[in-house]
């Protein structure tokens, strides 16, 4: 049976996190230490959020010389609305979603 985004405590500290920084964007490695989830947790979760509409991702250039470009994560509309859910309220909303 699919997980709710919202069944995972990890997910909720990512939609908590980003909920309270919402308008400003944040950096993977930022999320990373404020939620203290590590890159192979962190990276699949922000991934599925955004296949499934509720983060926006872009790319933004890097501001050390010879440095990849980085993602940064905003919410979108659907993503505040999950955030601001109770967990439970969120497994009834989004029965059938996969996460």
């Amino acid at each position: 049976m699919p997980r709710s985004p919202n069944s995972s405590p990890h997910t909720r500290a990512v939609l908590r996190t980003l909920l309270h920084t919402h308008p400003a964007s944040m950096h993977g490695y930022d999320l990373s230490k404020a939620t203290d989830l590590k890159s192979g947790t962190l990276y699949p979760i922000l991934k599925r959020l955004h296949e499934q509409g509720h983060l926006n991702a872009e790319w933004e250039a890097s501001p050390h010389p010879g440095k990849p470009p980085r993602h940064i994560y905003t919410l979108t509309a659907s993503g505040i609305t999950l955030a601001r859910e109770k967990p439970e309220q969120a497994a009834g909303a989004m029965k059938g979603a996969l996460i």
